[in-house]
């Protein structure tokens, strides 16, 4: 598959997932409940608390969110067995945005669940570079892991995984009700979508009893 009919099928996309909201509009989710199959988490899954972000790879407060935030919350509540985090891959913005964040999203599926977070912290950690090339720096990112110029092609391009990621991004945004991005629900109840001070997702996380 080539870049361009990517970015066209992720266009339809869009239309199709008309209630995903550009990142870091308000917004609200009704479900999250406990993992997926095809979720990607970190953490004890017999934890007391179930916090799960909705976000994109390709959204700068998701990213900003991510880089202010992530490694305290990891270390506090993640590597203490505390919370049970659930990543749900979103994908919203204009056309250009979606592909990214697809390539990414694809490109950390590809690299192995060992290797899925390491991606996604690669990726936020430098998605200034991102919008400017998205390919040379998912490039960079898959290189980082491994992987060969001909593997990232064939897993970027690959249209079946798409077919699955977009599956994905429909049906949890029309089942949890999620029209921005990031979203975080903790024990089945959101916070209002945006960016969040860590205290926030805290004080979320401590009435829900962990």
């Amino acid at each position: 598959m080539s870049d361009l009919v990517l970015t066209r099928r992720l266009a339809l996309v869009g239309l199709s997932v008309s209630a995903l909201a550009a990142c870091g509009k308000s917004g609200g989710a009704s479900g999250g409940g406990g993992a997926l199959p095809d979720d990607m988490s970190m953490g004890n899954p017999n934890a007391k608390v179930t916090v799960v972000e909705y976000a994109s790879v390709s959204c700068p407060v998701c990213g900003r969110w991510y880089r202010d935030n992530f490694a305290t919350f990891k270390s506090k509540y993640i590597d203490t067995g505390k919370v049970h985090f659930i990543y749900r891959e979103m994908l919203v913005g204009g056309t250009d945005e979606m592909a990214a964040a697809a390539s990414g999203f694809l490109l950390a599926r590809c690299a192995g669940t060992g290797n899925y977070f390491k991606v996604v912290d690669a990726i936020y950690n430098d998605q200034t570079a991102l919008f400017s090339d998205p390919r040379g720096t998912l490039l960079n990112v898959a290189k980082s892991m491994g992987m060969t110029e001909a593997q990232f092609d064939s897993c970027t391009r690959d249209s079946a995984a798409l077919d699955a990621l977009t599956k994905r991004v429909q049906a949890n945004a029309a089942k949890d009700n999620v029209n921005a991005t990031p979203t975080f629900v903790v024990n089945g109840k959101a916070l209002e979508a945006g960016y969040h001070p860590l205290s926030d997702l805290e004080a979320a996380i401590a009435a829900a009893g962990a």
